[in-house]
């Protein structure tokens, strides 16, 4: 696989910069001439032209407030009017003193007032407070302050925000914002993404994500993956010139009832438009399956993966005995399996990785307390990579933590980070849509992931990309429907390997 992003934590971004620095390589000043580059361009598109733009630098005391004066000292060569608001004591010397001679200002900001009206008379405000040696906290005193005016007051109006290498105040490591933090327009992230531009909840603060790269020989593991299409692609389970639905897989659903019989009918359809080989349906609503998808077999039979929970609630005693009966094939037939709504609290206290775990946030704050650890949905929302990795680690299972970024922890340490579905997603029965394409996924590829407890995480990823695709692919740009989702499946499948 080609990933499109790939991200590196700070420590593995700091060991790769070290041999450079110390043979001499110049990366602020490569860093500090791209991100120049960028703010260029900003200007441009604001006013038409670089020359009499205005930019203002929100300057901290280490290196990121030094690749923002040095750029700043760029920008001031081209005709650009360039002040740096110093938010501490002391900013990085030598930037400082490029800056100065290039006949850029330097302000030491006392008041914060005044610094929040030169900020907003800025056609491009660059934000180079705090990078990835930042402490966990975010911004606080004057800077947070500062951040805290300026981001209230965002309007059609106001500058455009750069972000040097990671918006400050966010978890460079895990997303996680613990204050204040000024919303970008764009990143410019040096050498490598970081974990914290792509995983929620800072995602949604990196605004357009710029890498450069300094020529770092980063590892070959990154901490955090986000997939793009050529990646679902190549890990679509595509029928060969000898397939039969079996060899296709068969996907077994233990879904819905008549009090919810509309997370059968949809998980069902996304199984079957995902093109698996056999959908079997289990429960007391196959007539109305079959009647809205014909394609389905009705009762017991032959599975190679299972889609456990969607519409099930905890009163329905018919049908949590057949999801219970359907774990003993997972448990001592190695069947992988989507565990997702109301199958979650039934779930083993230990299953393969080849079972996936689907929960929203409120869910899996409640899987979390059942067992042991107490935290609630809001604390799910705000650390939601730590709290899918103690799933992970309670369970064994894969988790797959639903939202709009979509993040997927399995084994050997991978993170996935999908962020391809559009906001109209959050609609009811999208869930089931993405528990019947995923338990489509992994019927074709049964025995794959058995064998390489590694590939269920990709495998997930990708389902979560598709799903986000079929989104935008069911109507362009406006509100969908969970229907609608599960109708384009096909289309958006065609075009994914077309283009692959």
């Amino acid at each position: 696989m080609d990933p499109v992003l790939l991200s590196w934590t700070s420590a593995q971004v700091r060991a790769a910069e070290e041999p450079l620095l110390a043979a001499g390589v110049p990366l602020m000043e490569r860093a500090a001439f791209a991100l120049a580059g960028a703010v260029a361009r900003e200007l441009r598109a604001r006013r038409g032209r670089v020359v009499g733009g205005v930019v203002v630098l929100l300057v901290g005391p280490g290196n990121n407030g030094g690749d923002a004066l040095h750029a700043g000292a760029v920008l001031r060569r081209r005709g650009v009017d360039v002040l740096a608001l110093a938010l501490a004591d002391r900013v990085h010397d030598e930037g400082r003193a490029a800056l100065l001679a290039a006949g850029g200002r330097v302000l030491v900001v006392d008041d914060v007032d005044i610094a929040v009206d030169r900020a907003r008379g800025a056609d491009v405000l660059v934000d180079g407070i705090l990078g990835i040696g930042a402490r966990a906290g975010g911004l606080t005193g004057g800077a947070g302050a500062l951040v805290e005016r300026l981001d209230a007051s965002r309007d059609e109006g106001a500058p455009v925000v750069v972000a040097v290498d990671t918006p400050s105040g966010i978890g460079v490591d895990d997303g996680s914002v613990s204050g204040p933090v000024l919303r970008a327009d764009r990143t410019v992230t040096f050498g490598g993404s970081k974990p914290g531009l792509v995983l929620p909840p800072a995602a949604h603060l990196t605004g357009v994500l710029e890498v450069v790269d300094l020529g770092l020989a980063l590892p070959d593991e990154p901490a955090v993956v986000r997939l793009e299409d050529r990646d679902a692609a190549a890990l679509w389970p595509v029928p060969g010139p000898d397939a039969h639905k079996y060899t296709r897989g068969v996907v077994g659903v233990v879904a819905g009832a008549r009090r919810y019989p509309g997370a059968a009918v949809l998980a069902t359809s996304a199984a079957v438009l995902a093109g698996v080989g056999m959908v079997r349906y289990l429960g007391d609503v196959g007539d109305l399956v079959v009647a809205r998808r014909p394609e389905v077999v009705v009762g017991p039979g032959r599975v190679q993966a299972w889609v456990f929970g969607p519409g099930v609630s905890p009163d329905d005693a018919a049908q949590r005995r057949r999801i219970e009966h359907a774990f003993e094939g997972v448990l001592h037939r190695g069947e992988p399996a989507v565990v997702d709504a109301g199958a979650l609290e039934l779930l083993p206290e230990h299953v393969p990785t080849h079972v996936v775990l689907t929960p929203h946030a409120g869910e899996l704050a409640r899987l979390l307390s059942d067992r042991g650890h107490r935290v609630t949905r809001a604390e799910v929302e705000h650390h939601p990579l730590r709290s899918a990795r103690l799933a992970h680690e309670l369970t064994g299972a894969t988790v797959l933590l639903k939202g709009h970024v979509t993040l997927v922890v399995g084994a050997g340490g991978a993170v996935y980070a999908q962020a391809a579905a559009p906001a109209w997603l959050a609609t009811a029965g999208a869930g089931d849509v993405l528990a019947g394409l995923l338990g489509a996924m992994l019927a074709g590829r049964a025995d794959d992931v058995v064998e390489d407890p590694t590939l269920t995480a990709a495998v997930a990823a990708a389902a979560a990309l598709v799903h986000g695709r079929a989104a935008d692919v069911s109507n362009p740009g406006g509100p969908v429907t969970a229907r609608g989702v599960a109708l384009a499946l096909p289309e958006t499948v065609r075009a994914l390997l077309a283009d692959a």
